[in-house]
């Protein structure tokens, strides 16, 4: 399913002002893509970069063109480990962050 130009330019929107909307989007991209949904984490990663660094300024950091990280994050992109890696430790160097994995059982106290 695509997406209304409206409804992108609406996350551009909120993502522009408000910093915790952005923090969401972003880890909402990072949790899809560690439950292995790809397509969704790389199509949420891409509306972040455009919300924010965006793709031009993001592709200077790292040395490469911006049609090149695009297609990484694009339907039948594949960014390789040091691409994924050093796109987050970009992003989070533009938000301040650090991200950390959070392990979460479904396991009941109890329950073998």
């Amino acid at each position: 399913m695509s997406l209304t130009r409206d409804f992108k330019n609406s996350v551009l929107e909120r993502a522009q002002k408000d910093p915790a909307f952005r923090n969401g989007l972003l880890e909402q991209a990072i949790n899809e893509f560690l439950a292995g949904n790809l397509e969704v984490g790389k199509e949420l990663m891409r509306d972040y970069i455009n919300a924010t660094i965006a793709f031009p300024v993001l592709a200077h950091k790292l040395h490469k063109s911006d049609k090149s990280l695009q297609r990484m994050l694009g339907p039948r992109g594949n960014p390789t480990m040091n691409n994924f890696c050093a796109i987050l430790k970009a992003v989070q160097q533009k938000e301040g962050l650090k991200l950390r994995v959070l392990v979460l059982t479904n396991k009941v106290v109890g329950e073998n």
